[in-house]
């Protein structure tokens, strides 16, 4: 059986370095079987990629790939706690977006981050998942997402 780190690798998908709490909490926690991911922006190398609102400042399709950057950020949390091989399943995902008025396309731009998961573990990558449009996000970040993970 292919570990998921070695699936990583085949797909040449690196996760990156944990990304530091903003404020009082901590990127991952486990209670039981389950690990919790705190909120992850799109943040690589320190620096958030991008600001605004999907709709307005930010398109669906910009939107969508860093979606799959916080999908990375909270693989990265889960493997910081856990190891990314501990990881049974992809339970629930939980997409933020800030949205532009009008703007109704939340299930697309978190698609980044739910097909990221079925990439890298397949059908353990099936998840419940809510999309949720918001007014804003901190940092003004236009997009977060969080998960629960089942681990062995």
């Amino acid at each position: 059986m292919t570990t998921w780190s070695a699936r990583l690798a085949e797909l040449g998908i690196e996760l990156p370095a944990v990304v530091a709490p903003l404020a009082a909490y901590v990127p991952a926690t486990r209670t039981g079987n389950l690990v919790y991911t705190a909120g992850q922006l799109p943040i690589a190398d320190g620096e958030l990629l991008a600001t605004g609102k999907v709709g307005a400042e930010v398109t669906p399709e910009r939107a969508n790939e860093l979606a799959r950057v916080c999908g990375l950020n909270a693989l990265a949390a889960v493997h910081s706690l856990v190891g990314i091989d501990a990881v049974v399943k992809v339970v629930k995902v939980v997409g933020f977006v800030s949205s532009a008025p009008g703007f109704a396309g939340q299930p697309g731009v978190v698609n980044g981050a739910s097909e990221l998961f079925g990439e890298v573990f397949g059908d353990a990558g099936a998840h419940a998942r809510s999309a949720v449009g918001v007014s804003e996000l901190p940092r003004n970040a236009p997009v977060e997402v969080e998960i629960i993970v089942e681990v062995a």
